[in-house]
């Protein structure tokens, strides 16, 4: 479990820079692939990103756990929401994502603090 979720996705996110910069084709696929399916139709943005969120729970992804809290946030997730979004990951996924979800509240009381 991340102890500073802010500094931990900032990493990650430098990475993912490096990697854009070595392996740009996949990374443009990558990107591609997220923004078609992140595209508002019959759902809305926050809807998939909660979508996102108890899938990232289920298959125990720590670094999805993070962006996925950061973009429900940046659309208006509210704690209630998230946490129907984790019941339903804790049903879908049984023991080891109850063990996840409480990765993801970690999270949002980190990232949901107001900027100092």
């Amino acid at each position: 479990m991340q102890s500073d979720w802010g500094t931990y996705l900032a990493g990650v996110s430098a990475r993912m820079k490096e990697m854009r910069n070595e392996h740009p084709e996949v990374m443009k696929g990558f990107s591609a692939l997220a923004q078609a399916a992140l595209k508002p139709q019959a759902l809305d943005a926050k809807a998939k990103e909660l979508i996102a969120l108890g899938i990232s729970v289920a298959v125990r992804c720590d670094d999805c756990i993070g962006f996925h809290v950061k973009a429900a946030l940046a659309h208006g997730a509210t704690r209630e929401e998230i946490m129907e979004t984790l019941g339903m990951a804790i049903y879908m996924g049984a023991g080891p994502s109850v063990m996840y979800a409480s990765h993801v509240l970690d999270a949002y009381e980190q990232l949901a603090k107001p900027k100092a």
